[in-house]
């Protein structure tokens, strides 16, 4: 849970209380939890006006979608054709190398 062990949630949990008291540890929950809504609602308010102002714009996920596609079939056959030369000639050094000087192999 966010990166955070067992014995760290018990240390924090251990200064809140020193921190608050246990008296006010349930208000603090509460105006945590009140916030953390608050936040939610903000993020889920500016998805949607970002996505309703791309909808009046013209901009739907499918011509997105297919906009990204023809830009994204380019990249990957460039890559295609970089990586397969670059494969080929990895191919024909090792080749070379285990000719001269034969199978390599590991000690322990």
């Amino acid at each position: 849970m966010f990166g955070i062990g067992g014995g760290e949630l018990v240390f924090i949990m251990f200064v809140v209380l020193l921190l608050f008291g246990s008296d006010k540890i349930p208000e603090v929950a509460r105006t945590m939890g009140k916030a953390m809504a608050q936040l939610k609602n903000a993020t889920n308010d500016i998805k949607s006006e970002i996505q309703r102002g791309a909808e009046e714009n013209g901009l739907d996920s499918k011509s997105l979608t297919e906009m990204t596609g023809g830009f994204n079939a380019q990249i990957n056959k460039v890559k295609e054709d970089l990586l397969g030369d670059s494969v080929v000639q990895a191919n024909k050094i090792k080749e070379d190398i285990e000719d001269i000087a034969g199978p390599v192999k590991r000690s322990r």
